[in-house]
């Protein structure tokens, strides 16, 4: 599998008569927070990450939009710039990049504890001796971001992401209600189906 390319461009490196060699305390707390993320929130992706000297190379990222360094860059796009990179934002393009090259395998069920269509679905699946993998997404935004990244494509972006989004063999089911074609027992209609349950109820 490609890992994803992460590209840090640090305040250092010469032009003309211009040199720095040692690179701004903010460049070095980039790197300190690219490489715990990857440690942490990005434990098992596959990830490359190149660091160049911005004084020396500054057309580079200027093509993309990138002119204050720390510059970093997922693929070819400027996530974060002039100031220590937010291990949010890094988490989410790099999820949004590998989610595109590499497709989901297995049984899978993101959802949230507060959810009732949530724990519905869990309980059938249970129901059926089906093993999946379950991910809060609430308590983790690495599998916010992963589900966003790998349902949006399928739905569109406009429409709205609720929980359970389910997939079987890696197949995309969809919510609770899809399983009825899955599963022996009658699933029970979700009659709120529109609303995104990941917002806020309103009164």
């Amino acid at each position: 599998m490609t890992a994803v390319k992460i590209l840090l461009y640090r305040w250092a490196g010469a032009w003309g008569p211009f040199k720095v060699k040692i690179p701004c305390g903010e460049c070095s707390l980039t790197r300190d927070v690219l490489k715990d993320t990857f440690a942490k929130e990005l434990e098992g992706i596959p990830v490359e990450l190149e660091t160049k000297d911005w004084l020396s190379t500054w057309w580079e990222p200027l093509k993309k939009g990138g002119w204050h360094a720390p510059i970093v860059m997922v693929g070819d796009k400027v996530i974060s710039q002039g100031q220590a990179l937010n291990r949010g934002l890094l988490t989410q393009a790099v999820i949004s990049s590998y989610a595109e090259q590499a497709p989901i395998a297995g049984n899978h069920l993101f959802g949230k504890q507060s959810c009732p269509h949530c724990q519905r679905a869990k309980g059938y699946l249970q129901h059926e001796n089906i093993d999946f993998t379950y991910h809060d997404v609430v308590e983790s935004p690495r599998a916010l971001y992963e589900m966003l990244a790998r349902v949006k494509p399928i739905v569109g972006p406009k429409t709205p992401i609720t929980v359970p989004q389910i997939w079987l063999n890696g197949g995309y089911i969809g919510g609770a209600d899809q399983l009825q074609t899955h599963i022996t027992e009658t699933v029970e209609p979700n009659l709120e189906r529109g609303q995104s349950s990941l917002s806020p109820k309103r009164g």
